[in-house]
Protein backbone atom coordinates (compact mmCIF):
# COMPACT_ATOMS: atom_id res chain seq x y z
CA UNK A 1 0.00 0.00 0.00
CA UNK A 2 1.49 3.47 -0.62
CA UNK A 3 2.18 5.49 2.17
CA UNK A 4 2.02 9.66 2.60
CA UNK A 5 5.72 9.46 2.08
CA UNK A 6 5.17 7.64 -1.17
CA UNK A 7 2.67 9.84 -2.47
CA UNK A 8 3.90 13.47 -1.76
CA UNK A 9 6.29 15.95 -1.65
CA UNK A 10 5.23 17.40 2.22
CA UNK A 11 6.70 20.69 1.08
CA UNK A 12 4.11 21.93 -1.06
CA UNK A 13 1.40 22.06 1.53
CA UNK A 14 0.46 23.92 4.71
CA UNK A 15 -0.44 21.05 6.15
CA UNK A 16 2.76 19.25 5.51
CA UNK A 17 4.33 18.77 8.89
CA UNK A 18 0.79 17.46 10.05
CA UNK A 19 0.53 14.75 7.45
CA UNK A 20 3.94 13.58 8.21
CA UNK A 21 2.02 12.11 11.61
CA UNK A 22 0.19 9.74 9.39
CA UNK A 23 0.96 6.37 7.36
CA UNK A 24 -1.60 5.89 5.26
CA UNK A 25 -3.48 8.99 4.03
CA UNK A 26 -7.22 8.21 4.60
CA UNK A 27 -5.74 8.14 8.20
CA UNK A 28 -5.88 12.15 8.04
CA UNK A 29 -9.49 12.81 6.56
CA UNK A 30 -11.64 12.52 9.39
CA UNK A 31 -9.49 15.83 11.24
CA UNK A 32 -8.92 18.16 8.24
CA UNK A 33 -11.59 20.18 10.04
CA UNK A 34 -9.53 20.87 12.95
CA UNK A 35 -6.11 21.20 11.41
CA UNK A 36 -7.81 24.09 9.44
CA UNK A 37 -8.86 25.69 12.56
CA UNK A 38 -5.98 25.03 14.64
CA UNK A 39 -3.69 26.13 11.82
CA UNK A 40 -5.54 29.58 10.67
CA UNK A 41 -5.25 31.54 13.79
CA UNK A 42 -1.48 31.07 13.37
CA UNK A 43 -1.32 32.27 9.76
CA UNK A 44 0.42 35.98 9.35
CA UNK A 45 -2.19 38.61 9.29
CA UNK A 46 0.38 40.89 7.19
CA UNK A 47 -0.42 38.07 4.08
CA UNK A 48 -3.98 36.11 5.18
CA UNK A 49 -7.21 38.03 5.66
CA UNK A 50 -10.02 36.51 7.54
CA UNK A 51 -12.55 37.19 5.10
CA UNK A 52 -15.22 35.84 7.92
CA UNK A 53 -15.31 33.45 10.92
CA UNK A 54 -12.65 30.42 10.31
CA UNK A 55 -12.12 31.59 6.66
CA UNK A 56 -8.46 32.90 5.72
CA UNK A 57 -7.76 33.49 2.01
CA UNK A 58 -4.31 35.26 0.85
CA UNK A 59 -3.76 38.49 -0.14
CA UNK A 60 -2.67 37.61 -3.66
CA UNK A 61 -5.40 35.17 -4.13
CA UNK A 62 -8.28 36.05 -6.45
CA UNK A 63 -12.01 35.34 -5.72
CA UNK A 64 -15.02 35.68 -7.66
CA UNK A 65 -17.79 37.29 -5.97
CA UNK A 66 -19.99 34.77 -6.83
CA UNK A 67 -17.69 31.95 -5.20
CA UNK A 68 -18.97 30.16 -2.11
CA UNK A 69 -16.39 30.01 0.93
CA UNK A 70 -17.79 27.69 3.88
CA UNK A 71 -16.15 27.73 7.31
CA UNK A 72 -13.47 26.38 7.61
CA UNK A 73 -11.17 26.82 4.97
CA UNK A 74 -7.82 28.30 4.21
CA UNK A 75 -7.37 29.72 0.11
CA UNK A 76 -3.39 30.07 -0.74
CA UNK A 77 -1.48 32.51 -2.52
CA UNK A 78 -2.26 33.30 -5.77
CA UNK A 79 -4.87 30.90 -6.01
CA UNK A 80 -8.07 31.39 -8.08
CA UNK A 81 -11.66 30.98 -7.27
CA UNK A 82 -13.70 31.03 -10.03
CA UNK A 83 -17.32 32.10 -10.59
CA UNK A 84 -19.90 29.50 -8.89
CA UNK A 85 -17.10 27.94 -7.02
CA UNK A 86 -18.31 26.28 -3.81
CA UNK A 87 -16.37 25.52 -1.20
CA UNK A 88 -18.16 24.29 1.25
CA UNK A 89 -16.45 23.31 4.42
CA UNK A 90 -13.45 22.05 5.77
CA UNK A 91 -10.99 22.98 2.57
CA UNK A 92 -7.46 23.85 2.70
CA UNK A 93 -6.37 24.55 -0.73
CA UNK A 94 -2.82 25.83 -1.39
CA UNK A 95 -0.85 28.01 -3.72
CA UNK A 96 -1.16 28.96 -7.34
CA UNK A 97 -4.37 26.63 -7.33
CA UNK A 98 -7.63 26.52 -9.86
CA UNK A 99 -10.84 26.17 -8.23
CA UNK A 100 -13.10 26.45 -11.42
CA UNK A 101 -16.85 27.28 -11.76
CA UNK A 102 -19.34 24.72 -10.61
CA UNK A 103 -16.91 23.26 -8.57
CA UNK A 104 -17.44 21.85 -5.14
CA UNK A 105 -14.84 21.08 -2.64
CA UNK A 106 -15.44 18.92 0.85
CA UNK A 107 -13.46 18.05 3.57
CA UNK A 108 -10.04 18.03 1.40
CA UNK A 109 -6.42 18.95 1.08
CA UNK A 110 -5.17 20.84 -2.54
CA UNK A 111 -1.63 20.71 -2.54
CA UNK A 112 0.39 23.67 -4.42
CA UNK A 113 -0.41 24.33 -8.31
CA UNK A 114 -3.60 21.74 -8.08
CA UNK A 115 -6.27 22.27 -10.56
CA UNK A 116 -9.77 21.44 -10.12
CA UNK A 117 -10.97 23.95 -12.84
CA UNK A 118 -14.44 22.53 -14.58
CA UNK A 119 -17.35 20.87 -12.83
CA UNK A 120 -15.03 18.60 -10.85
CA UNK A 121 -16.43 17.66 -7.48
CA UNK A 122 -13.82 16.77 -4.62
CA UNK A 123 -14.96 15.20 -1.57
CA UNK A 124 -12.87 13.28 1.32
CA UNK A 125 -9.57 13.38 -0.88
CA UNK A 126 -6.35 14.87 -0.95
CA UNK A 127 -5.12 16.00 -4.18
CA UNK A 128 -1.23 15.67 -4.28
CA UNK A 129 1.37 18.88 -5.98
CA UNK A 130 0.82 20.21 -9.56
CA UNK A 131 -2.31 17.03 -9.64
CA UNK A 132 -5.01 17.72 -12.30
CA UNK A 133 -8.62 16.78 -12.91
CA UNK A 134 -9.65 17.58 -16.36
CA UNK A 135 -13.33 18.59 -16.87
CA UNK A 136 -16.40 16.94 -15.19
CA UNK A 137 -13.98 14.68 -13.55
CA UNK A 138 -15.14 13.82 -9.83
CA UNK A 139 -14.47 11.79 -6.66
CA UNK A 140 -17.50 9.68 -5.62
CA UNK A 141 -17.27 9.60 -1.73
CA UNK A 142 -20.05 7.31 -0.76
CA UNK A 143 -20.13 3.48 -1.60
CA UNK A 144 -24.10 2.63 -3.20
CA UNK A 145 -24.47 0.41 -0.34
CA UNK A 146 -23.29 2.90 2.52
CA UNK A 147 -20.49 0.14 3.72
CA UNK A 148 -17.38 1.25 5.07
CA UNK A 149 -14.96 1.79 2.26
CA UNK A 150 -11.60 -0.55 1.74
CA UNK A 151 -8.80 -0.04 -0.44
CA UNK A 152 -8.14 -2.77 -3.03
CA UNK A 153 -4.44 -2.76 -4.47
CA UNK A 154 -2.33 -6.44 -6.32
CA UNK A 155 -1.89 -7.38 -2.63
CA UNK A 156 -4.42 -6.89 -0.50
CA UNK A 157 -7.60 -5.60 0.86
CA UNK A 158 -7.30 -2.57 3.15
CA UNK A 159 -9.92 -1.11 5.39
CA UNK A 160 -10.78 1.95 6.11
CA UNK A 161 -12.96 2.51 8.78
CA UNK A 162 -14.48 5.51 6.69
CA UNK A 163 -17.83 5.31 5.22
CA UNK A 164 -16.40 8.47 3.04
CA UNK A 165 -13.36 8.58 1.67
CA UNK A 166 -13.32 9.91 -2.32
CA UNK A 167 -9.81 9.22 -3.46
CA UNK A 168 -5.94 10.44 -3.10
CA UNK A 169 -4.02 11.24 -5.70
CA UNK A 170 -0.22 11.66 -5.43
CA UNK A 171 2.10 14.57 -6.85
CA UNK A 172 1.52 14.98 -10.54
CA UNK A 173 -1.01 12.76 -11.33
CA UNK A 174 -3.43 13.47 -14.01
CA UNK A 175 -6.88 12.55 -14.25
CA UNK A 176 -8.83 12.61 -17.61
CA UNK A 177 -12.57 14.53 -18.42
CA UNK A 178 -15.26 12.47 -17.05
CA UNK A 179 -13.80 10.14 -15.25
CA UNK A 180 -15.09 8.96 -11.67
CA UNK A 181 -12.81 8.06 -9.08
CA UNK A 182 -15.08 5.47 -6.90
CA UNK A 183 -14.66 5.68 -2.88
CA UNK A 184 -11.35 4.56 -1.87
CA UNK A 185 -8.98 5.52 -5.38
CA UNK A 186 -5.71 6.31 -4.54
CA UNK A 187 -3.34 7.10 -7.54
CA UNK A 188 0.91 6.79 -7.46
CA UNK A 189 2.53 9.95 -8.19
CA UNK A 190 3.21 10.70 -11.78
CA UNK A 191 0.56 8.35 -13.05
CA UNK A 192 -2.13 9.13 -15.52
CA UNK A 193 -6.12 8.10 -15.98
CA UNK A 194 -7.91 8.28 -19.67
CA UNK A 195 -11.04 10.54 -19.91
CA UNK A 196 -13.91 8.54 -19.24
CA UNK A 197 -12.92 6.18 -16.62
CA UNK A 198 -13.92 4.48 -13.72
CA UNK A 199 -11.31 4.04 -11.21
CA UNK A 200 -11.13 1.80 -8.48
CA UNK A 201 -8.64 0.54 -5.82
CA UNK A 202 -4.62 1.46 -5.99
CA UNK A 203 -2.62 2.79 -9.00
CA UNK A 204 1.06 2.22 -8.91
CA UNK A 205 3.01 4.84 -9.53
CA UNK A 206 4.37 6.04 -13.07
CA UNK A 207 1.24 3.67 -14.66
CA UNK A 208 -1.60 4.69 -17.17
CA UNK A 209 -5.13 3.75 -16.12
CA UNK A 210 -6.81 2.92 -19.94
CA UNK A 211 -10.31 2.01 -20.97
CA UNK A 212 -11.35 -0.82 -19.39
CA UNK A 213 -9.21 -0.74 -16.31
CA UNK A 214 -6.26 -1.92 -18.05
CA UNK A 215 -3.19 -0.96 -16.31
CA UNK A 216 0.29 -0.31 -17.80
CA UNK A 217 3.56 1.29 -16.79
CA UNK A 218 4.60 4.72 -18.28
CA UNK A 219 7.70 4.06 -20.24
CA UNK A 220 10.62 6.76 -19.51
CA UNK A 221 10.67 8.12 -23.24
Amino acid sequence: MLTVKDLFDLSHSLAGAWLAGFEKPWEALPGIKAMILELGPTLDPAEYNEVSEHVWVHRTAVVAPTAFLGAPCIIGPETEVRHCAFIRSSALVGAHCVVGNSVELKNVILFDNVQTPHYNYVGDSILGYKSHMGAGSITSNVKSDKTLVSVRSAECVCPTGLKKFGAVLGDRVEVGCNSVLNPGTVIGPDSRVYPLSSVRGELPPRSLWKTGGVIVPIEDR
